[in-house]
């Protein structure tokens, strides 16, 4: 059975994507925690950090460079944004495929949620 993103990645599930590439697809969380929300992931499935493997060194890097770019394009990138990733149970990790949030928009607390 795919998980929900691989299900996105093969566009069976809608998501509103930002950008795509043959490695990534980033598209907006649908349940934001800022004005800017937005998941990155590969496109290849990796369930978490903790089964990356050295090959794959370079794709995580183009994630987070895919993010610097992104948060130019939604105009958060001079004021700053987060840039989270969630592992395990623990961690907060709820979709067992690697994602990497890039949330902005606003001041963010140290929880993630905007200072109101």
């Amino acid at each position: 059975m795919e998980c929900v993103f691989c299900k996105i990645i093969n566009k069976e599930i809608p998501a509103e994507i930002v950008f795509e590439d043959e490695d990534i697809l980033a598209f907006k969380d649908i349940h934001p925690v800022a004005p800017v929300h937005i998941l990155i992931i590969p496109k290849k499935h990796i369930a978490s950090i903790n089964d990356l493997e050295e090959g794959d060194i370079e794709l995580v890097g183009k994630m987070i460079f895919q993010a610097k770019g992104i948060a130019k394009n939604f105009d958060i990138s001079q004021k700053g944004y987060k840039l989270l990733i969630r592992t395990g149970e623990w961690g907060g990790q709820e979709v067992s495929h690697i994602h990497l949030h890039l949330i902005g928009g606003a001041k963010l607390s140290e929880d993630i949620r905007p200072i109101i």
